[in-house]
């Protein structure tokens, strides 16, 4: 017995599947050398929150001030990759480096709750060459 219809409704159907399995896959997050994970909040109590946009290789702003309990958001707008990564601070008992360390792909954020005073530089160690790729968070 032949089936009437739509011969190509088999390769359709798994076209949909394929698409959807692939959407399941898109965005996933990952981290950088053993780094923390883009989008999670990292720290004490929340404060205020503030953004830093990576964007034509560069942090923006370059210094950016907040308070104690404040929560910062890196959000990457550039096709490139960029990473998240702490190079030094002066708050106390605080890890100078690893303090922090996400790997960001386009679109994708990353956020950290500073719950000591301090100034705590970071870069993107991709493209830490640049020295817009540079950048300070104070914390009083």
């Amino acid at each position: 017995m032949r089936l009437r219809g739509n011969s190509r409704l088999p390769a359709v159907v798994l076209g949909v599947i394929v698409a959807i399995v692939l959407a399941g896959c898109g965005g996933a997050a990952y981290g950088s050398g053993g780094g923390l994970t883009p989008t999670p909040v990292s720290g004490g109590a929340g404060g205020t929150g503030t953004s830093v946009t990576i964007q034509d290789y560069a942090f923006s702003p370059q210094t950016l001030t907040v308070k104690v309990g404040d929560t910062v958001t890196w959000v990457n707008k550039d096709a490139a990759p960029h990473t998240v990564t702490a190079v030094g601070s002066s708050a106390l008992d605080a890890t100078p480096t690893g303090l922090f360390d996400a790997q960001l792909s386009e679109g994708q954020t990353f956020s950290f709750t500073f719950d000591k005073a301090g100034t705590y530089e970071y870069e993107c160690t991709i493209h830490k060459s640049m020295q817009s790729m540079h950048a300070t968070v104070v914390v009083k």
